[in-house]
C-alpha cells in the first residue's frame, strides 16, 4: 500500500470534520434563529423513513461476511428500484453463504458471472455495471478498495474503521477529498450518527442542555472471541483471514474496530479530536492472534479536558457498553437521557409506540437501515454527502489508543497524523506471511508489528 499524501494542517482537518459534523446523509442540521430569543439554535436533521423513488441503482458488495451481507439487505430494503448485483470476497464459501441468504430472504439471485473471488475481486465488482460500492471487507483492505471505488466514480458505503494504521487512514482522507470534488456521496458505518435518538440528544447537548462539556467516559466490555481452530489445509494467510477478529493487521484491534463507535460518538458531541492519548493494555485470555483483550486509554483534548475509555473482550466478566458525557449543568448517555448534577432525569427521548401500545426501547428505523436510506436519498436528490473525514478522525483516534495501550507511551495527534506506520504484508498472496508474528505487544517494549 502506498503511503498517503502529506496530512492536512490541524485547522483544515478540524474544519472539514466539523462542517460535515453530526448530520448523517441529509445535510447539515439547520442553524435557525429562535423566535423566543436572539440565540441561534441547532436544529437536528429530519431523516427520511424511506429513500425516494428514482432510476435503478445497482450496488456491488465487497466483503460477504455477516456485516457485508447485512449491508446488502439494508440496501435492498432502503427504497424502491434498488438491486445488489455483484459480490466479491477472498473466499468462495462466504460468497456462497451470502448468495444463499439473499435468495432465501429477499429472493435475489446473483449470477455466477457477477461473483468474484480472490484478492483482486474488488476490482471486478467495481468494474461491473454498479453505481454504488458497499465496502465491508476486513478493515486492512478498506483504504485500497475505497481509493479504487472513488477513482471509478462510484458512490460508497464505507464501513468502520477507515483503516488500521496512519498510512491507511490518510489514504482514506485523500480519497474522500477526491470523492467530494467529484460530487460522489460517501456514508460511513458509524451508525450512531444516523440513529435518531443519538441525533436528537446531540441537538439537546449542542443547545446547552448540560452546559459546557467537561469530560467523558466510554465502555465497550463484552465477552471473548471463540476459540479458533485452524484447519491443516489452510496456509498462514488463509488462517489469518479466517481468524481476522484476532489479528491487529486485519481489523485494527478492539479499540480501532469496536470502541471506535464510542469514540466517534464522543468526538461528535465534543466537536473536536484528542491531542494526546495515554493508555495501557495486555493480552490475558485471547487464544490466538496478536491483539490485546483489555485496553484502557485516556484521551486529552486541546483544552485539557479528558475522555477516558476502556474495552475488554473476556468471558465471565461484567459486560457493559455505554458512554457518559459530563457537563457543567448535568450529564448524558448520548443516546436518550439527560440528568442534572444531582442525578435527576431532566429529559428523555420519546421512543415510538409498539404494536402492544407501549413505548419501544429503540428507534423505529434501525440505524443500519437509516444510513443506507440516507445514502440513497443523497444520491437521488443530488445532495451529495461525504462522511469520510468524520470516520477518519475517529479511526485515527482509535489508532492512537491502540498504540499507547500496546506500547505504554503517550501518543500525540500530530505524531500519529504524520506517522509512516503501515501494518500488514507487503504482498497479498496465499502462503506464509513472514512479516506478521503471533506475539502480542507488551507495554514497555516495541510492538510485535
Amino acid at each position: 500500500m502506498q503511503s498517503g499524501p502529506k496530512s492536512p494542517g490541524r485547522r483544515e482537518f478540524i474544519g472539514k470534520a466539523a462542517a460535515i459534523g453530526a448530520v448523517g446523509a441529509i445535510g447539515a442540521g439547520r442553524i435557525l434563529t429562535s423566535c423566543r430569543s436572539s440565540t441561534q439554535k441547532y436544529v437536528p436533521p429530519v431523516f427520511p423513513e424511506r429513500a425516494p423513488d428514482g432510476p435503478l441503482l445497482k450496488a456491488g458488495l465487497i466483503g460477504c461476511g455477516g456485516r457485508g451481507t447485512g449491508a446488502a439487505f439494508n440496501f435492498i430494503d432502503a427504497g424502491p428500484n434498488l438491486q445488489v448485483t455483484a459480490l466479491a470476497d477472498v473466499f468462495q464459501d462466504r460468497i456462497d453463504r451470502c448468495r444463499a441468504s439473499l435468495k432465501e430472504r429477499r429472493n435475489v439471485d446473483i449470477p455466477d458471472k457477477n461473483c468474484f473471488v480472490g484478492f483482486d475481486a474488488y476490482k471486478k465488482v467495481i468494474d461491473s455495471d454498479v453505481d454504488i460500492i458497499l465496502e465491508a471487507s476486513a478493515s486492512h483492505f478498506r483504504p485500497l478498495h475505497f481509493e479504487a471505488a472513488v477513482q471509478a466514480r462510484k458512490h460508497v458505503f464505507l464501513e468502520k474503521p477507515a483503516g488500521i494504521d496512519p498510512v491507511g487512514v490518510r489514504s482514506v482522507m485523500a480519497s474522500g477529498r477526491m470523492a467530494e470534488a467529484a460530487g460522489l456521496s460517501v456514508v460511513a458505518g458509524t451508525q450512531r450518527r444516523h440513529q435518531l435518538d443519538y441525533v436528537t440528544t446531540f441537538g439537546m447537548i449542542k443547545n446547552g442542555a448540560i452546559g459546557n462539556l467537561i469530560s467523558a467516559n466510554s465502555y465497550y466490555n463484552i465477552g471473548g472471541t471463540p476459540p479458533f481452530i485452524r484447519q491443516p489445509q489452510w496456509c498462514d494467510m488463509e488462517a489469518m483471514l479466517r481468524n481476522r477478529s484476532n489479528w491487529t493487521w486485519l481489523t485494527g484491534d478492539s479499540v480501532v474496530n469496536l470502541l471506535v463507535h464510542n469514540i466517534d460518538a464522543v468526538l461528535w458531541f465534543f466537536e473536536k479530536h484528542p491531542v494526546r492519548a495515554s493508555g495501557m493494555g495486555a493480552q490475558l485470555r485471547r487464544s490466538s492472534g496478536d491483539m490485546h483483550d483489555i485496553c484502557s486509554v485516556d484521551f486529552i483534548f486541546n483544552d485539557h479536558k479528558t475522555y477516558q475509555t476502556m474495552t475488554r473482550q473476556i468471558d465471565g466478566c461484567t459486560n457493559y457498553r455505554d458512554d457518559i458525557i459530563y457537563g457543567t449543568k448535568g450529564y448524558t448517555n448520548c443516546r436518550n437521557t439527560i440528568w442534572d448534577n444531582d442525578g435527576n432525569i431532566i429529559w428523555q427521548y420519546e421512543y415510538p409506540m409498539g404494536e402492544d401500545g407501549r413505548p419501544m426501547d429503540r428507534v423505529a428505523i434501525s440505524p443500519y437501515d437509516q444510513e443506507i436510506i440516507n445514502l440513497v436519498t443523497a444520491i437521488r436528490t443530488n445532495n451529495p454527502v461525504n462522511e469520510t473525514h468524520n470516520l477518519a478522525v475517529s479511526s485515527m483516534a482509535g489508532i492512537m489508543g491502540r498504540i499507547t495501550s500496546y506500547t505504554g507511551r503517550d501518543v500525540t495527534w500530530e505524531e500519529i497524523m504524520n506517522s509512516s506506520l503501515s501494518i500488514g504484508p507487503r504482498e497479498y498472496k496465499w502462503g506464509p506471511v513472514p512479516e506478521i508474528h503471533p506475539v502480542a505487544a507488551v507495554p514497555g517494549t516495541p510492538p510485535s508489528t
